[in-house]
């Protein structure tokens, strides 16, 4: 509705003689708008799309992430709300502003909602610890010592998160050149789920599934089963990871790829409105990335194919198979399978080593008896 109200001449007098650039101020403010009214009127339903699609119109205005993290929080969805605070902040910095009252009460918004996530979170216990160097087995090894110390209830599983350093609203300094970094550790009461998490962190390549047949496509059961599973227990813990992170040091898009596959499970399964809100947010963190941190060549490739494929999906043009993060999954499933062939093969010859080895001994015993 507003790049249709900028392209009739009703937002611009001249609308064949304005820049892009104009066309999408004038866009983003009336999205901007429109989720202030749905706000008003207690719907943040009807205001989550116009506030991702204020994001990708104009994604270097802070405020426009602020208003994201405010119709996040009417939905109690504290995660993500943290993460659009955080990335508030950072904008704001970035595009020159120097209010350091304004600063403060976006940190404390941004620490709100953290504080929030975490009292809301059942599943799972949380530890940063302050942290400056690279990360050794030893430090991990004594961060899981601490955290069954004060968090015994949460050790079916503990996980220290190994991509990259996390900040805190209290102790963040943008101008700083090396602000205080902390680790993230995660307890969790259910081992399925931490084990889980730390499989897809060890993946080369990000994946949202758990699907183990990389020759056969996904039937609808199995795509409302990993709806249930991972969609509702994984999801959320990726999200609350994710606010107080702000790049990515495995892959720039990671993290995005995983919701635009999460997107395409809800396509599976016919749950049309969830799957246009997921893909319009993953478009809204696709234009924003780039003012967040540096994108190499081939990133900047993986981003404008992701939102060129997210543009198509939104549209109705071309099969959801052909999707280019659908690509990557199925690349880490086979990728997956192989591994899990390799080691089923190592594992199989180091028992027939030891059984020869045993045999050889009885022969041995046997021919010259004591």
């Amino acid at each position: 509705m507003p790049q249709e109200l900028c392209s009739k001449g009703a937002a611009l007098g001249k609308p064949f003689e304005a820049s892009p650039k104009d066309i999408s101020s004038i866009a983003s403010f009336i999205e901007t708008k429109l989720v202030i009214c749905y706000l008003k009127m207690r719907k943040p339903d009807l205001a989550l799309n116009h506030s991702h699609r204020s994001i990708i119109l104009n994604p270097a205005y802070f405020r426009n992430h602020l208003r994201q993290a405010a119709v996040f929080r009417c939905l109690e969805r504290y995660s993500e709300a943290a993460r659009s605070a955080m990335v508030a902040d950072y904008i704001y910095w970035l595009s020159g502003g120097k209010e350091q009252h304004t600063s403060k009460l976006i940190k404390l918004y941004w620490q709100a909602m953290i504080e929030e996530a975490i009292t809301r979170a059942e599943c799972f216990s949380v530890m940063y610890t302050p942290f400056a160097t690279k990360i050794k087995a030893e430090n991990i090894d004594k961060l899981k010592e601490g955290f069954t110390k004060k968090h015994p209830d949460y050790v079916e599983y503990i996980y220290t998160d190994p991509h990259g350093l996390h900040t805190l609203p209290q102790t963040v300094d943008w101008y700083s050149p090396s602000p205080q970094s902390y680790l993230l550790t995660l307890g969790f009461r259910n081992k399925e789920v931490g084990k889980f998490l730390e499989k897809m962190s060890c993946r080369k390549l990000p994946s949202f599934s758990e699907h183990k047949a990389p020759f056969s496509p996904l039937t609808k059961e199995e795509a409302e089963r990993h709806l249930e599973t991972i969609g509702k227990r994984i999801l959320p813990i990726m999200d609350f990871i994710r606010g107080t992170k702000l790049t990515e040091s495995f892959c720039a898009c990671s993290g995005i790829i995983e919701k635009l596959q999460h997107a395409s499970l809800l396509g599976r399964v016919h749950r049309v409105k969830e799957q246009t809100q997921v893909i319009n947010q993953g478009m809204a963190e696709l234009a924003t990335l780039p003012y967040l941190q540096d994108i190499s060549q081939q990133d900047a490739e993986l981003l404008q194919s992701l939102m060129a494929d997210a543009t198509d999906t939104l549209e109705g043009r071309k099969s959801d198979k052909e999707r280019v993060w659908n690509k990557i999954q199925k690349v880490g499933i086979i990728e997956d399978f192989l591994y899990q062939l390799e080691d089923s093969f190592l594992k199989t010859k180091k028992l027939r080593t030891a059984r020869r080895q045993k045999m050889k001994m009885k022969r041995l015993q046997s021919e010259h008896p004591c």
